[in-house]
């Protein structure tokens, strides 16, 4: 199992944590990962990264669609992989939800899988430079002719001359964009996977496969990536290592998104902790954060991290291992659990 290292979004001021990821890219980790919301982007990180590393990949877990166009964000990808030398980036992309899409980037939430199907095929004939690009799809068009328009748009090619394979993947966690991830993109970065979910989500992804071959293209697990996050808070006091990770789970399960849609929270009921997740929301909204934290149950927590003394971080790693997960992302402010995820790993020793 391959390593990254998810760094996120930045708090209320911007830290990079420069020396922890190029000690990351000496232990033999893959990648790095940022994220987004509505502070920090995705993207100027890495290109602050590329320059201080020198072989890590570089990946959005996730770009957020509504933020950019998909030409623009092709742009973005194609310059921080060239400035990092090429075959560098991977370019994650999502939807986030409809309060960020419709309150911070003034959007319509519309209809996300076919804005998502669009923005991943523009983005592949931006990458390709073989004609300029037009597109017909259902939610985006290019050259635009809609409300507003001029009628003199002309369809482009791109003047740098762009990696053509960057990867892309897909923030996804229902059904269809599921399946969609397995069509269209080369990896997906799996809402709410922990190990003994997959067999949730591989027949979606197969159905993807079999799509993207009656297109003619060779497309199965050999040549798809999964990148799964793991939370890793080490320390000898397990149940203070589990409480330290509680706060975030009541910030996205009762905060990160709309009473009634809410992906997270959605995630948590369908694993079998709905009281759970409906109490945690009625909590945080009422203000009362503490006791929504108190709420968030210690085997939620579990199921999704790696807690505890080293001992039981490498005894529970196997699991992890054999769940299908291609990458494992992890989620850290401890410089010294990067140093035991990469011994734990084995990063560059015999198999």
């Amino acid at each position: 199992m391959k390593l990254g290292l998810m760094i996120g979004y930045s708090g209320d001021q911007m830290d990079l944590p420069v020396e922890r990821v190029q000690r990351a890219e000496k232990l033999g980790y893959h990648s790095v990962w940022t994220a987004e919301a509505y502070g920090s982007d995705a993207v100027t990180p890495l290109a602050f990264l590329a320059a201080k590393t020198e072989r890590i990949k570089l990946g959005t877990a996730i770009m957020q669609v509504s933020a950019r166009t998909p030409a623009n964000a092709a742009m973005c990808a194609a310059t921080v992989d060239a400035m990092a030398g090429g075959g560098r980036f991977i370019a994650g992309l999502g939807v986030s939800g409809p309060q960020i899409v419709e309150g911070w980037y003034g959007r319509p939430w519309g209809s996300p899988y076919y804005w998502l199907k669009d923005y991943v095929e523009i983005m592949r004939k931006i990458f390709r430079r073989e004609e300029p690009v037009t597109h017909d799809g259902k939610q985006i068009q290019l050259p635009y002719t809609g409300d507003g328009a001029l009628g003199v748009g002309k369809p482009l090619k791109s003047i740098l001359h762009m990696n053509p394979d960057i990867p892309i993947y897909l923030g996804a966690g229902n059904e269809q964009t599921v399946r969609l991830c397995g069509d269209i993109c080369d990896g997906w970065l799996p809402l709410g996977f922990t190990p003994g979910t997959m067999h949730e989500y591989a027949s979606w992804i197969e159905q993807g496969f079999e799509r993207a071959r009656k297109r003619g293209e060779e497309k199965s697990w050999d040549n798809f990536e999964v990148e799964a996050m793991i939370h890793v808070e080490m320390d000898d006091d397990v149940q203070a290592a589990l409480d330290r990770l509680k706060p975030e789970v009541a910030l996205y399960v009762g905060g990160m998104g709309h009473k009634n849609k809410n992906y997270h929270k959605e995630m948590m009921i369908r694993r079998g902790y709905g009281d759970a997740a409906e109490r945690i929301q009625e909590l945080y909204l009422a203000g009362r954060k503490a006791e929504a934290t108190a709420a968030v149950p210690d085997e939620w927590v579990d199921a999704k991290s790696l807690v505890g003394p080293a001992k039981r971080i490498r005894e529970r790693f196997g699991a992890w291992e054999e769940s299908g997960a291609t990458t494992g992302l992890v989620r850290t402010q401890q410089d010294s659990v990067v140093d035991l995820m990469a011994e734990v790993a084995r990063l560059n020793q015999p198999r």
